[in-house]
């Protein structure tokens, strides 16, 4: 049997043989595939592209797809509007001007060797930034991040990197691309001025590995320092002028003193000053103040008959008796030696050394003496009218008081009430 079977091997591969060539001429006989039926467009959109305008067919709703059809196929890097839009092209859109933005290639040279980028974005910046690359502050772009792309095809870049800069009040970091130690300061908005000291040199390489910089900030200025010199007031007697009236009869000034003061800084703390010299640039003018010592005599018509006064004075009258002193005890003999009653009037200590012994009129209490002393109620003139405790009357209000003639002599009349 198996002998059989291996004589009749070479007659079925023969077999197999006639079968396939008999397929393949029955294949080769029937009529080709009719090729398959293009979408009709939907509509005609305008294509702008390479300078160009086309008409290109729209059969299909992605902006790349049609562009290709106007033949302006996208390449890596450019970009579509729609309509004036930036748009995904291969995102479905409705779209009456379909405009091909070509990306324009820029060879950015970096410290890790050159990259060649294809954009459309208009500044060098942009460009870098749409490339992926990240930059710190004070990084080096040249030329500039501003520049228009179409302007720079080739651009170097040079990064800046983190400097420590330690002063006596702490450490700072700054982000500098300068060359030295110096720039990288300025940079930072440390910059050396005058005396200032750095470690290492301003002039020094900046270290490209984790680059350390102590600076002693020194420097000196000169102060001229003004100090107001007080002015004094004096009063004058004006003749012309009736008593209890005051003008301004020269105003008052400051004076001006000035230092000149050298002063010496380091890291920002004053470690000296000197005062180098002073002088007086203008001095104090003091202010006058006239009062009046012009007496007149007036009358004044009263329920007892017209009164002779020489002064006239608005007060704040209260009144008092015997046991009504505030005291908590009873007590009628007044600071003059005179026994409490009425027609004893008192005042403060301040008007009563130069007015003891003065008549006065008060409306609604009539004459009176000036004989005691009182407390007072303070930023008021003031007086107190005296009564004895059967015929006490309560006063709180403000009256005038007129100082009755013939006044005393000039001296000893009180020109200013305190």
């Amino acid at each position: 049997m198996g002998e059989r079977w291996r004589k009749g091997l070479p007659y079925l591969g023969l077999l197999w043989a006639l079968v396939g060539g008999g397929l393949l001429l029955l294949w080769s006989w029937l009529p080709p595939p009719a090729p398959p039926a293009e979408a009709e467009p939907t509509a005609w959109v305008r294509v702008w592209a390479d300078g160009q305008a086309r008409l290109a067919p729209q059969r299909s709703p992605f902006p790349a797809d049609v562009v290709a059809a106007g033949g302006a196929p996208l390449f890596s890097g450019d970009r579509v509007r729609c309509d004036g839009r930036l748009v995904d092209p291969f995102a479905p859109q409705d779209c009456a001007v379909l405009q091909v933005v070509r990306a324009e290639p820029m060879r950015l040279y970096t410290p890790n060797g050159p990259r060649e980028v294809f954009t459309t974005a208009a500044t060098v910046g942009q460009a870098a930034w749409e490339a992926g690359w990240r930059w710190r502050v004070n990084a080096v772009f040249f030329p500039s991040t501003i520049t228009p792309h179409a302007w720079a095809s080739a651009v170097r870049y040079r990064p800046s990197r983190a400097v420590t800069v330690r002063t006596p009040q702490g450490e700072a970091q700054l982000w500098s691309a300068a060359a030295t130690v110096g720039q990288a300061l300025a940079e930072g908005g440390m910059a050396l001025t005058g005396l200032d000291l750095s470690n290492p040199l301003p002039d020094a390489p900046l270290a490209e590995e984790e680059p350390n910089v102590e600076v002693v900030q020194v420097r000196e200025e000169v102060l001229l320092e003004q100090r107001p010199l007080a002015y004094e007031v004096r009063y004058e007697a004006v003749p012309d002028l009736e008593i209890d009236h005051m003008k301004v009869v020269q105003e008052g000034a400051l004076g001006i003193e000035v230092r000149r003061v050298r002063v010496r800084y380091e890291n920002g703390k004053e470690v000296a000053r000197q005062v180098e010299a002073t002088w007086v640039a203008r001095p104090p003018q003091d202010r006058i103040i006239g009062y009046g010592t012009k007496i007149v005599i007036r009358t004044l018509d009263t329920p007892a008959g017209p009164i002779r006064y020489w002064r006239a004075v608005r007060v704040y009258a209260t009144s008092y008796s015997p046991c009504r002193l505030g005291t908590g005890y009873c007590n009628d003999i007044t600071a003059s030696g005179r026994v409490l009653h009425k027609g004893i009037v008192a005042v403060v200590r301040s008007w009563f050394y130069a007015m003891n012994g003065m008549q006065v009129y008060v409306p609604g209490y009539g004459v009176g003496v000036i004989g005691d002393i009182g407390g007072g109620i303070p930023g008021r003139p003031w007086i107190d009218l005296g009564y004895d405790d059967d015929n006490y009357v309560s006063w709180h209000q403000w009256v005038m008081v007129y100082f009755l003639a013939p006044p005393p002599p000039p001296e000893n009349i009180l020109w200013i009430l305190p």
